[in-house]
Formats: structure tokens, C-alpha cells, sequence
């Protein structure tokens, strides 16, 4: 039995690798962007919302390769009135959200999904809560000028393993969690199912 990872993500990779865990990765084949518009348009909170791309790229994937382990896995914010941010299109839009975040707190949901031979057969959501200190625009410029080549991608415009350390007063949470993984609970399941020593 193998593990598939539905992701290109180079930060969920490094986190598997780092973990010791063998898989491969191959993209699922969803168009994100519409199955989300989809998803959202149903009234779905943050959490739910990234359950459901989870296992919508685990299911999608799954499908095709049947007897493999497909993990899908997504990640979302929303700020303290659940209200959610996407990634930023561009620079304009990272300062905006950027502001948005300033001063408040706001929640990440990373959720994991395994499907095997086409049906979901293990998940979990976990949450991080991380309070941004207010942030001058002079500060907001610095850091896009500094950061934004790297965090275009991300969503809330912050890689915490990098600058974004500096936007944060309090943080609450699992760091795999804000990295976009729920790595223990993982790792547990993949122990249950005899892909790692236990």
C-alpha cells in the first residue's frame, strides 16, 4: 500500500519528508478556484470549506488509482467576524488584506483527508488562532517589499517560518497546522494502517 499526496505543495511535501513518511505527490486534478466558488455559494463555514477541498482532491484522485492511500488536504482563514480571505491576487490586494488582519485575530483551518479505492475513510480538521499586532503601512510596505515574491501564494500574505514572525503578537496552535497540515493526527492514522512503524 502506498501513499499518494493530492498536492504539489512544496510545504506539505517538506513536511512529509521531514517526517520520515514515503509518498508520492501528483496533482488531483480539481479546478480549486470554481469548487470553491461552488462550496462557498452552499454557505459553508471556513472549517467546513476546507474539510470539503480536502476531500474533494482525495476523492478525485482516489478514483483513478484504486488501492492507494490518497491524502487531499486544504486551508483556510477567516478573520474574527468568519469572514474568509483567499490569496492575494497581487500586491495591492496582500496590503489590503494585510490591513484587514492588523490588530485582530483571526483562525486557520488546515484539513486532511485520506480516500482509498474512492471513499473517504479517515479525516481531521484542526484549528490555529493567531492574533496580528496592529501594523503601520510603513511597515506593510516594508514587508511586501521584502516578502512578497515568496508569500504571493499564501494565504493571509505570511509565511510564519519566515518575516511574517514579525506580524504576530500571539500565536495558538500547532505549527504543522499553520504550515497546512495536521501532521500528528496524520501521522497517527498512517500508524494505524501499517505505512509507519508504531
Amino acid at each position: 500500500m502506498n501513499l499518494i499526496l493530492a498536492s504539489q505543495s512544496s510545504t506539505r511535501r517538506a513536511m512529509l519528508e521531514a517526517a520520515g513518511v514515503t509518498f508520492d505527490a501528483m496533482t488531483p486534478g480539481v479546478d480549486e478556484e470554481s469548487a470553491k466558488a461552488s462550496l462557498r455559494a452552499q454557505g459553508l463555514s471556513a472549517r467546513d470549506l476546507a474539510d470539503a477541498l480536502a476531500e474533494l482532491k482525495a476523492l478525485r484522485l482516489s478514483q483513478r488509482i484504486p488501492g492507494a492511500l490518497v491524502l487531499g488536504s486544504d486551508q483556510t482563514l477567516a478573520l474574527d467576524d468568519g469572514t474568509m480571505l483567499d490569496k492575494a491576487a497581487d500586491r495591492a490586494t496582500a496590503a489590503e488584506q494585510l490591513g484587514q488582519l492588523s490588530g485582530r485575530t483571526h483562525s486557520l483551518y488546515s484539513a486532511a483527508v485520506i480516500a482509498e479505492n474512492g471513499r473517504a475513510v479517515w479525516r481531521h480538521v484542526d484549528r490555529a488562532r493567531l492574533t496580528v499586532r496592529p501594523l503601520s503601512d510603513a511597515f506593510i510596505d516594508e514587508y511586501l517589499d521584502a516578502e512578497f515574491a515568496s508569500i504571493a501564494g499564501s494565504v493571509g500574505c505570511y509565511r510564519v517560518e519566515g518575516r511574517g514572525g514579525q506580524l504576530f503578537s500571539r500565536i495558538e496552535g500547532s505549527h504543522f497546522t499553520i504550515l497546512g497540515l495536521p501532521l500528528l493526527p496524520l501521522l497517527d492514522y498512517l500508524r494505524t494502517r501499517g505505512l509507519l512503524t508504531s
